[in-house]
């Protein structure tokens, strides 16, 4: 096997080369015009060919330089790029992408992550929130091929956990209780009560082949719903908003508005929860196909699900 090219002394030939002067490479790679003739020389030795035809105060190609100019550089082209592809894996292999559903990824993920970054310090979360880790069906056509689409490697799913080729991890069931201001809190007085006042409804919850919303709270409660006074809201966050305005009792989870909940902004209004069929799941590509980051802030999502409350 032939001896591997000084590379060192091709690199300064090429600069060399394309600048026709010592001093204008010397000046490009910050070195001395000696520097750039003493490598150039070795070069010169090592291929048992002259490269240069020294003029005064400048130098011309010889016939065997010209030839291989354009090879040459096109070779430090390739080594560039591939120099490019290895720093750029250096710096995606530490970026993990998640997704999760917007009151969840808002409330539990974001005030948690300080955590996750005192663990891995040299990572890189990129959280997004979307309806659509919401899974409306017992039996979800989630899968890999649809979380490498999304270009996600984490997706926190909110439904039942059965996927065709992903393993859940289940991080925490999904249990609603009557929330409110404290005023308008301090208004109710058993199931009844409830009926005559503005319920706040995250429609989040109504995607679902089981909805887990307020008529279903009433149902578990041992009657039916009757007519209700429900305002919509798209998502979590925008019927949370809602509830700290005052303008309805709210079907929340306890784990999702334990901020508010401790701050005194918002109070349990009655005990009496309603425990669903769905619940928040982790998904990931799976053994062999996740990054190592993403198989760690998998494991960090699980052990902040259970530590204690």
């Amino acid at each position: 096997m032939s001896r591997r090219p000084p590379l060192i002394a091709l690199s300064y030939f090429e600069v060399a080369a394309r600048t026709r002067s010592f001093a204008a490479a010397a000046k490009e790679l910050n070195v001395t015009p000696a520097a750039i003739s003493h490598q150039v020389k070795a070069l010169e030795e090592y291929l048992g060919v002259d490269l240069f035809v020294r003029h005064h105060r400048r130098v011309s190609l010889t016939p065997a330089a010209r030839m291989a100019l354009p090879e040459l550089q096109e070779g430090f082209e390739t080594l560039g790029r591939a120099v490019d592809k290895i720093r750029a894996y250096g710096e995606e292999r530490l970026i993990v992408t998640v997704c999760a559903e917007p009151l969840f990824a808002t409330k539990w993920i974001v005030p948690r992550l300080h955590r996750f970054y005192a663990r891995c310090p040299e990572a890189e979360v990129r959280l997004q929130a979307s309806l659509h880790t919401v899974d409306r069906n017992r039996e979800g056509d989630f899968g890999v091929a649809e979380l490498k689409r999304a270009g996600v490697d984490v997706s926190v799913r909110l439904g039942y956990g059965h996927y065709a080729d992903i393993e859940p991890e289940r991080l925490m069931g999904l249990e609603l209780v009557p929330i409110g201001t404290p005023e308008l809190a301090a208004s109710v007085d058993g199931v009844d009560t409830l009926r005559g006042l503005p319920l706040l409804c995250d429609s989040t919850l109504n995607r679902f082949d089981e909805p887990c919303g307020w008529k279903a709270w009433f149902q578990q409660q041992g009657g039916e719903a009757g007519t209700l006074r429900e305002l919509r809201f798209g998502n979590g966050l925008l019927a949370l908003e809602a509830a700290l305005a005052g303008q309805g009792i709210l079907l929340g989870s306890r784990d999702l508005h334990q901020a508010e909940l401790s701050a005194g902004k918002l109070v349990v209004a009655t005990e009496r929860p309603l425990n669903c069929d769905q619940a928040y799941y982790v998904v990931s590509a799976g053994v062999g196909l996740e990054r190592p980051i993403a198989r760690q802030f998998r494991e960090w999502l699980v052990d902040e699900a259970n530590l204690p409350a």
